[in-house]
């Protein structure tokens, strides 16, 4: 998503790093490996520095070699000591975790934000915008206590062009895709035994595709499914949304791919409420929420007046009534369309 963004900023200097913690218990946490299954960890890391190396792009590990003008981040949840205090643009990654007890823990106590993990996204007000996917999201940070003056509506990279997955070279078509989740890597409890045996329901004799979770425990994943779910077919690798292009059934539980699956009219089993969901849908755009966030990054590098409500009304073209309104059905200029949704 950085990378998207970067290429609307092609007159500044741009530079990547992975994601990283600052603190002596992340970076003892982080030495050990205990870290890995995070996006701070070192298989993560090592992930970007290819993807860095591969776009031919400019590589500051952990910012250290210079005194930055903009830090444009995806999450908060950490707020490194050598960006305090500079302009910083956060943009939604995707969708938020679940509000759990130790979300709640985390603002009674004032816990490391990172212990809530992206439930508490937005919290730090340690940034001067804040980029997000819909009206739906306004109000869900909103409710939060993020302030309003810092919301902007610009649409997020990846959930902004739905329709582009339609075109895809994978071979299979009309199945029951169950799309895993990292829950149990990252401390979560999970049933895995039920969520295979609710997919083999819904199929109820249909062609059954399983997609894992990157993050998750693949080995173990295939061995629970063939025991469950003998016949259907396991993808441990390969492009989520082509998937759910041409599925007729997405199964989920908690994951932003929920969103995909909306947005294309599939018929979406979540764990989520759905109706929440679709409240909360990402704007589609045909792919411009890239060019909106970098014309947030030059307002604020440039220091000019920032009015986060009238730019939401530029990149959306809604009334500034309609988005105070947020979590509304709503159609974007581009227009956007939604499927059968049923809970689970």
């Amino acid at each position: 998503m950085m990378y998207e963004i970067s290429k609307f900023l092609t007159n500044y200097d741009c530079y990547f790093t992975p994601y990283y913690g600052d603190s002596f218990l992340l970076k003892k946490l982080h030495n050990y490996g205990f870290l890995d299954f995070t996006v701070m960890g070192k298989p993560f890391q090592q992930k970007v520095i290819e993807f860095v190396s591969e776009k031919n792009l400019k590589l500051d590990f952990e910012g250290r070699q210079h005194n930055y003008d903009l830090i444009v981040t995806c999450s908060d949840l950490v707020v490194q000591k050598n960006i305090k205090g500079k302009k910083t643009i956060l943009v939604q990654e995707g969708m938020t975790d679940p509000e759990t007890i130790l979300y709640y823990l985390v603002r009674l106590l004032k816990l490391p934000r990172y212990l809530a993990s992206t439930a508490a996204t937005g919290l730090s007000d340690s940034y001067d915008a804040f980029c997000i996917a819909s009206y739906g999201y306004k109000e869900h940070f909103m409710r939060k206590g993020v302030s309003n003056d810092k919301l902007v509506i610009s649409g997020i990279p990846n959930f902004d062009n739905v329709k582009q997955f339609l075109k895809n070279d994978f071979s299979h078509k009309n199945y029951v895709l169950a799309a895993t989740s990292d829950a149990r890597e990252t401390f979560k409890l999970e049933n895995r035994k039920k969520f295979i045996l609710n997919a083999l329901k819904i199929a109820d004799g249909r062609k059954l595709i399983f997609k894992l979770h990157p993050n998750e425990n693949h080995n173990r994943a295939i061995k629970e499914i063939n025991k469950y779910a003998p016949g259907a077919l396991v993808f441990s690798y390969g492009n989520t949304n082509h998937l759910i292009a041409n599925c007729d059934v997405l199964v989920t539980k908690y994951s932003s791919v929920v969103y995909i699956g909306l947005a294309l009219g599939k018929e979406v089993y979540s764990d989520f409420d759905l109706n929440e969901l679709k409240q909360m849908m990402p704007i589609q755009n045909s792919g411009k929420s890239a060019l909106n966030i970098s014309h947030v990054c030059r307002i604020i590098i440039e220091g000019r007046p920032f009015n986060a409500e009238q730019l939401s009304m530029e990149f959306t073209g809604r009334s500034a009534e309609e988005i105070t309104n947020a979590g509304k059905y709503y159609d974007v200029p581009e227009g956007q369309y939604f499927g059968a949704v049923t809970n689970a």
